[in-house]
């Protein structure tokens, strides 16, 4: 039987997701949220030392595992140096271009637990003092927050409590459209993280057996590199990333259907594994694009550098402007949801 999504269930999760800050390397609330969703449904999960979660569910065949993963860490930034004007010079935390988050508003992290309001400017922005404010690079050294405060140098900054090795979270801007648009930064990759949780609180609301036990990693270091790469049971036989499709010139995925990864940056998918999920969904009449994503890593091909000898796939829902203004909509997320709940109950292959 086909999964039909809970849309308001779970983009109002969703909506909590993101608007929960979570740079890598700071994602001690948002997974505390994780935790909570896991208590809810009720369902036993444990702790890695580096902060993910992992929760399971039992299934028929005990011997040979499932495991899918998400991850709720997020692109970011950290105070690199406190300017003698009071502004903040920032280092990034995760891959993205400074064009990218220019003009958005943030918070600043301080290691007491206040937060202050700033926003990210080139230093070149006023156009009647700067002759080159059109024109001058996007990088780390024009690039600082304006922090709103009374402050004009960096001892004013500092008795704010601010220091470098703070962490800068940006804005989300959530926004539903009537059109069935979901606008917002970080849906990579806290729209798969909603689908997760709500296939597994589904699962448990409807009782149902899965045929192989299944394991949920909800990783919080995957734009750095390492989220999923550690922690997986030795009997996991089959590892998949849910994760954004990327959309672009040459690309086959779109925002209206789960887009399935043939290959990344770091090689080929399982082949038989991404060919079985393409058959679920032609079987199923799930909307689905296959497609390459040429600049792109995962969990599930960590997962493989590390050593695991695992069959690896990844899909997700297409999402359009990737680490910027990032957008998808409700049908992409429907076809996900129920590629991922026709994988999960479906017998795994020989």
């Amino acid at each position: 039987m086909m999964m039909k999504l809970n849309e308001r269930r779970t983009v109002e999760l969703l909506k909590e997701l993101v608007e929960t800050p979570s740079p890598s390397g700071y994602t001690e609330k948002v997974m505390e949220l994780i935790s909570r969703q896991f208590d809810e449904i009720g369902i036993a999960y444990k702790k890695t030392n580096k902060g993910a979660i992992i929760a399971t569910i039992e299934g028929g065949d005990t011997a040979r595992h499932r495991l899918l993963t998400a991850h709720t860490d997020t692109l970011g930034a950290m105070v690199k140096e406190i300017k003698s004007d009071g502004r903040l010079k920032l280092t990034m935390v995760g891959g993205f271009n400074w064009n990218a988050v220019e003009g958005e508003y943030c918070l600043i992290h301080t290691a007491t637990g206040k937060e202050v309001r700033g926003t990210i400017l080139m230093h070149q922005t006023t156009v009647h003092v700067y002759k080159n404010a059109g024109t001058a690079e996007r990088n780390a050294d024009n690039i600082e927050i304006r922090i709103d405060e009374r402050v004009t140098n960096a001892a004013g900054t500092r008795a704010l409590g601010i220091e470098v090795g703070d962490f800068v979270s940006f804005d989300p801007r959530f926004e539903v459209t009537g059109s069935g648009f979901i606008k917002s930064r970080h849906l990579d990759d806290k729209a798969s993280t909603a689908l997760l949780l709500e296939l597994v609180r589904s699962l448990q609301e409807q009782g149902t057996v899965l045929p192989h036990t299944t394991h949920f990693y909800i990783s919080n270091n995957e734009e750095i590199g390492y989220g999923g790469n550690s922690n997986i049971p030795k009997e996991t036989v089959e590892y998949i990333a849910v994760d954004m499709g990327a959309i672009g010139d040459g690309q086959a995925s779109d925002e209206y259907t789960v887009s399935i990864c043939a290959k990344d940056s770091s090689g080929p998918y399982h082949y038989a594994l991404t060919q079985h999920l393409t058959g679920l969904c032609k079987v199923g009449n799930i909307p689905f694009k296959l497609d390459i994503y040429p600049y792109y890593g995962s969990d599930a091909s960590a997962a493989i550098r590390a050593g695991f000898d695992v069959k690896h796939a990844l899909f997700g829902p297409g999402i359009e402007s990737s680490h910027a203004l990032e957008r998808t909509h409700i049908d992409s997320l429907t076809a996900t949801a129920q590629l991922l709940h026709a994988y999960v109950t479906s017998a795994m292959m020989d």
